[in-house]
Formats: structure tokens, sequence, C-alpha cells
């Protein structure tokens, strides 16, 4: 498929009036957990869009390029704020966080799955283990506070048990950021991959750093406000492996054929025909926006679409579902290691072989303290106290015996040596 070459609509004729703005929710009982994702994952990919258009403007003084992006933008946001409204009211703010997770986990896993550049593999499979941990903790929270099972919510295909424990995922900020790809050579697909998990984990933050105050409990508001760090830290890790000697149009182009190659794919994959349909429709409408892009980027800067997204055809599409067997591999082979910076190195290596000076213990000297008062470690110590031990999912005994006991919360592996 190659949106390129697809017929659309002209831009002007692609607004939506305000009744269509505001479509019929999802059932929380009855609709497939990756109905759910899918929504999460089409709302933070427009909200990335909004803001790269925002601030491309703010950067601009071209008034054609300019009523282009005015255009665009007020489309992706009516398209952002129909979707939104797939959520239904009765569906509270642990539950939504328990899809944002699982979408964390699984659009991870199965990204690095079928990636091919080992910085991008790499990358992924860390950040990995620590939304899988949130996944945990956020869980035993829900079971907690309302006394619901969370491996309901995910439909059983996504395991939930401890990953690297939330307390050891404060590392200095700058140990976060990583080599760029370059964009001239870079395979596509690694190009869709850097731009699609900027835009989820970007929208997990979002929603982790406005949420947290709206919660009913103290412990509640700082676990939100604990896992919003770590997911700016995964924003921080996600986004610098985009190029940034990309200009402004290229980065345009690349973000128009972004969106069309998750909604075509969100089209083949949705299960809800009502939903499919609003995916339908959104991707007819991307088809005019990356039009327009490649428009803009031959007549300002005599560079061919080409140059950006290759011939337009998609690579492989994006389908979500269980990744159970990767994710245990993952984390046997990787609980360990934390991200090193220092010397001008861009790696992961394990707790025990980073110096004893390294910065890691002093930013976790700091930021936890005790770790035993941390949020993300209370949360499960609470469970235990209630329920005799903590709550999980999972399909057979933890692949790290370190983290098999269900009776106490293991705040030094990853983090001490």
């Amino acid at each position: 498929m190659n949106p390129i070459k697809e017929k659309s609509k002209s831009l002007e004729n692609n607004f939506l009036p305000l009744r269509k703005m505001y479509p019929k929710s999802y059932n929380k009982e009855r609709t497939s957990p990756y109905t759910k994702t899918r929504v999460i994952l089409m709302n933070g990919t427009e909200f990335e869009s909004q803001w790269f258009m925002h601030n491309f403007a703010r950067h601009c003084d071209e008034p054609e390029i300019l009523n282009a992006l005015a255009v665009v933008r007020r489309q992706e946001q009516q398209q952002q704020k129909r979707i939104s409204c797939l959520k239904p009211i009765n569906e509270s703010i642990l539950e939504t966080t328990i899809a944002y997770e699982q979408l964390a986990v699984d659009l991870t896993a199965v990204l690095a799955r079928n990636e091919k550049d080992e910085n991008n593999i790499k990358a992924l499979n860390f950040a990995l283990l620590e939304d899988f941990d949130h996944l945990y903790r956020y869980a035993n929270l829900l079971k907690t506070d309302k006394d619901i099972d969370a491996d309901m919510l995910v439909g059983k295909f996504t395991e939930i048990m401890p990953g690297r424990p939330t307390v050891a995922e404060h590392r200095f900020p700058s140990d976060d950021v990583k080599p760029h790809m370059d964009a001239k050579h870079a395979d596509i697909y690694s190009k869709l991959v850097a731009c699609t998990i900027t835009a989820a984990e970007q929208q997990t933050m979002n929603y982790y750093m406005n949420i947290a105050q709206w919660y009913k409990n103290d412990l509640g508001r700082r676990l939100y406000a604990e896992i919003a760090m770590i997911e700016e830290a995964h924003v921080t890790q996600y986004e610098s492996l985009k190029d940034p000697t990309m200009t402004w149009l290229e980065q345009w182009v690349m973000h128009e054929f972004t969106e069309c190659w998750l909604y075509y794919s969100a089209m083949q994959d949705e299960s809800d025909e009502s939903i499919k349909k609003i995916w339908t429709e959104h991707y007819k409408m991307e088809i005019a926006h990356l039009k327009i892009a490649a428009k803009l980027l031959k007549k300002y800067e005599n560079k061919s679409y080409e140059s950006v997204i290759g011939t337009g055809e998609f690579p492989k599409l994006l389908k979500l579902g269980g990744n159970k067997d990767y994710i245990r591999k993952v984390l046997g082979d990787t609980i360990l290691l934390t991200a090193d910076n220092t010397h001008e190195k861009f790696d992961y290596k394990e707790i025990k072989k980073i110096p004893d000076d390294h910065r890691f213990f002093s930013y976790q000297k700091f930021m936890s303290g005790d770790p035993d008062k941390n949020p993300s470690h209370i949360v499960i110590k609470k469970t235990i106290e209630k329920l005799g031990k903590d709550f999980r999912y999972q399909d057979s005994d933890h692949p790290v015996k370190d983290l098999r006991n269900r009776h106490d919360d293991n705040v030094k592996i990853s983090r001490t040596k």
C-alpha cells in the first residue's frame, strides 16, 4: 500500500462537523483490550502531530507553509478530539492506566521484534522492562483500591509481574540520551519505530503529568508522579533516536507518513466495526496531509518525498497482540542493565559493572533516599499486607529467580551491586 498514490479529497474538504467529533464510546466490558490500546496510540499520535506543527509554525515565516500548517493542524485537532471521546465516561482513571501500560508493553515488544536497527532494539528492550514494571505497580494499586483484577482488563494477553523495579529506574537524565539514526540511510521501518514509540510514550507521560492530581488518595497521586518521571526519561531516550538534522519540512513529511501507516495498520487490525470506520476516515484525511507536506517539501527545498520515505510503500504493518515469550526472554537477559553515557559512551551496562562513583548511585540516593518510602514500593507492600501476597497474573514462574518472591518487593535488583 502506498498512500502517495491513493486518491484523496482536497485539503479544504477534510474538516469534520461537530456532530462527528463526538462518536459513540466503546463498551469497556466488551471491547477488546487492543481496541483500547489502539485508541490510546492514535490519540497520542495526533497529540504529537499537533505539537510538532505548532513548534514548526513558531520557527517558520513563510505564509504558504504557515497557512497549510494551520489547516492541517485544525483537522488533526478534530481527529484527536474524536479519538479521545471513544473512551467511555464510566472507565476510571486506573482502568485507563492499565490500558496505557498494556500499550506501552506490547507496542514496545512488537516494534522490537520486527526491528533490525540494533540501537533501536536496545532502547526498546531497555524501556520495555520498565513499562512492564509500571503495569505491575498500577495493577496492585487497582487491586487494593478497587478490588479489580487487572488480568481481566488486559484480556490475559499480557502477563502482570515485576520488571526492572521502578525504584531502580531513576537515572541521571543525560544517561537516557542515545545516539540518533542517520535518516538518509536508515530503513523506513526504523524511522517509523522512532516516530511511533516517541508519540506513544509522550502520550503516557502527558497523561500521568495531568492525571496525578485527580486521583482520590495520596498514594495513588504519588505513584503517578513517580512513574511520570520515568515516562519523561523514556521520551528523552526515544526522541533522541530520531535524526535532528532533518529539516522541518522533512520531519513534517515523516510525521504524516507515520500517521498514514498507523491508521492503515489500525484499519487492518480493528475488530470494532464502528471504530474501524473512524480509522478508515482518518487514514483518508492523512493522505491529503501527506500530499501537501510532500508538495511543500518539493517547492521550498527542491526535495522529493522519496528522500524521506522512499517509494512511499508501507513496510510491515503494526499488529498489536501478546508478546509473552519475547518479554520473558528480555527479562531474563537484561533485567540487571542500567544506562551509562559517561565518557561520551552511549551504552547499557549491568549494574555491577559500573563504578562505585557513577552518577547513577548519587542520583539514586538523592531521588529515592530510602527506597522503602518510595510510592512504587509502598503500593506493593500495602497489597502484600492486605492480601498476604502481591497481585500478579503469570503463566509460569517469573524468569528472574530474584523476582519470584510474592511476599517481598525486591528493591535491590538492578539498583545496587
